[in-house]
């Protein structure tokens, strides 16, 4: 019985991963399949690869992408963290519930209406005062701080939580400001919900459509905006290379930061 349950919960997790990983596993053999064909395995090929460096439009959709989900991720984490940081620490104040209900609105309002009122937004913006001079990269980016900033304040919030208040107090006692507890320990502390807040926003700045299909202008279409007008004409195996080159980049990423995280643990 006990061998028939431990084959059992390894054949579910088999499967589970299975449904997880198989599809993006078949997307990167294919990116080295010699057909038109994305599903029709003609033989081993670098074409695609060749064919991507070659097509500028999709590159610079793709450049667009990463610049913004940088400058995003890198906002919302700065504005993220101070949020958090509040909801953890400050307890309830004055106009406590609108604070948490403006901040949490991102979470719950579908993304819709949040492109549509940032869009009436910036038009009226450039009817009064003549500026944004037409939608582009700063229209796209503020949208994606406007999403990203609430997850990433929830994230934080929970870990600020959690965080053992005596030594905070014990710094403030020794004379350290606030300002100063807070980026010389508390910072250090929430230093992997930073990492991993950083992570989300820039993913979800990097997935975005409906918010970037409202804010993006001409000259500035972003990745996934780019590969969803191609699906009409039918995709090209060039995406499946440009997947691939995603994937082994993020996962890059994951694996340098949990390295350093576990050296850090070991260090202490």
């Amino acid at each position: 019985m006990r061998h028939a349950g431990r084959g059992v919960r390894w054949a579910t997790l088999a499967l589970g991963y299975g449904f997880l990983y198989v599809p993006i596993v078949c997307l990167m053999v294919f990116s080295f399949n010699d057909s038109k064909l994305m599903t029709v395995w003609t033989g081993f090929s670098l074409r695609w690869y060749v064919e991507l460096f070659q097509d500028q439009t999709l590159l610079a959709a793709a450049r667009l992408s990463l610049v913004i989900a940088t400058l995003t991720a890198t906002a919302a984490l700065c504005i993220g963290t101070w949020a958090g940081y509040v909801l953890a620490r400050m307890g309830r104040f004055r106009g406590f519930g609108l604070y948490i209900g403006m901040l949490g609105a991102p979470l719950v309002m579908p993304e819709v209406v949040l492109g549509i009122s940032l869009l009436l937004m910036f038009v009226e913006l450039s009817k009064v005062v003549g500026w944004p001079d037409g939608n582009g990269l700063f229209t796209i980016w503020v949208g994606h701080v406007t999403l990203c900033t609430a997850y990433v304040a929830v994230i934080i919030q929970s870990r600020v939580r959690d965080l053992d208040r005596s030594l905070e107090e014990a710094a403030l006692d020794l004379g350290a400001t606030p300002l100063r507890v807070f980026f010389r320990i508390t910072l250090p502390l929430i230093a992997p919900a930073l990492v991993a807040a950083w992570l989300l926003a820039f993913t979800l700045s990097l997935d975005d459509v409906v918010i970037a299909s409202f804010l993006s202008g001409p000259g500035y279409t972003t990745l996934p905006l780019e590969v969803f007008s191609r699906v009409r004409l039918g995709l090209k195996p060039e995406i499946n290379a440009l997947a691939t080159l995603f994937i082994l980049a993020v996962a890059i990423v994951v694996v340098a930061l949990n390295r350093l995280q576990i050296r850090a643990a070991q260090s202490q």
